[in-house]
């Protein structure tokens, strides 16, 4: 088990001035990094590589599908294949990094609704765009590790059960489903057995309380869900994400209005604390 953060808790874009700040998390204790890969070239992405080499951190990314007008499951063509050409440039920039996984929720577009669940057009286009984008990341050493989202940010993967359908779906071997404890503590009636539903395809956890805030700090079921990661003896990635005000774009697409942590010191040391600390109680 590795211990991560998202640095979206620090910026929407890496650049070299945050490096002190993550030299710090190693510092830490952090194992590694989850970097945001939203804007940017290719070769920004390989230099930060570098410097992350340089540190000692492993890393992963973040991703999204940036609107709906660049979408890899529209029923319109033109559009699809705008977001199929995204999809690529986010696993390029995920492959200079240097990153085990790209992750994220990228399979439809944050707060774009059609007015019902996904439709099985819709389902057969992303399957298809992701088991190509899988045969691209394994070819390269990766695996990709997509993120349901609840309810009230998309209507096209919101609980785990579906997850494993999709899974199933794009049948491929380096297409994974990344777990969030924020979006399965409104999706799920019992966190251990979505954790159970997909213990054969979760590479990635997101470690994430309820309001958004310092993990241990809200309602999540943190005990439970560290026996539950445990007892499907899940060895990945714990990742705390964090959202506050920093980043206006971000707070404003996840609906952050007002501050949930007095301070990003509070998020770095309490939360990893929380993952230290339950983790370690939850093997005994």
């Amino acid at each position: 088990m590795k211990l991560g953060i998202n640095l979206l808790c620090l910026t929407d874009f890496v650049e070299e001035r945050h490096l002190d700040n993550i030299g710090r998390l190693r510092d830490l204790g952090y194992d590694g990094v989850e970097v945001p890969v939203l804007s940017g070239k290719v070769s920004h992405y390989e230099r930060l590589g570098r410097e992350l080499d340089g540190l000692g951190l492993g890393r992963s990314t973040t991703s999204i599908v940036p609107t709906p007008e660049a979408n890899p499951v529209s029923c319109d063509a033109e559009v699809r294949a705008r977001g199929l050409s995204h999809l690529d440039w986010a696993l390029d920039c995920a492959i200079a990094l240097g990153a085990e996984s790209m992750g994220g929720p990228f399979h439809a577009p944050i707060g774009f609704f059609t007015g019902r669940g996904a439709s099985e057009d819709e389902l057969k286009y992303g399957a298809d765009a992701h088991h190509a984008l899988a045969e691209r990341a394994a070819a390269n050493g990766m695996h990709l590790s997509l993120e349901p989202l609840n309810r009230f940010e998309t209507y096209f993967l919101n609980t785990m059960e579906q997850a494993r359908a999709y899974v199933d779906r794009v049948a491929h071997p380096a297409f994974k489903i990344m777990y969030d404890t924020f979006h399965a503590n409104i999706e799920e009636k019992d966190p251990a057995a979505a954790i159970k539903a997909i213990k054969r395809h979760m590479i990635h956890v997101h470690i994430s309380e309820n309001d958004r805030g310092t993990p241990g700090k809200g309602q999540v079921p943190w005990e439970l869900t560290y026996k539950a990661l445990r007892a499907v003896n899940y060895d990945g990635w714990l990742t705390i994400e964090a959202f506050g005000r920093a980043v206006p774009a971000l707070a404003a697409a996840t609906r952050v209005w007002r501050d949930f942590f007095p301070n990003k010191e509070e998020v770095y040391r309490f939360g990893l604390k929380n993952m230290r600390q339950g983790w370690a109680k939850a093997g005994h």
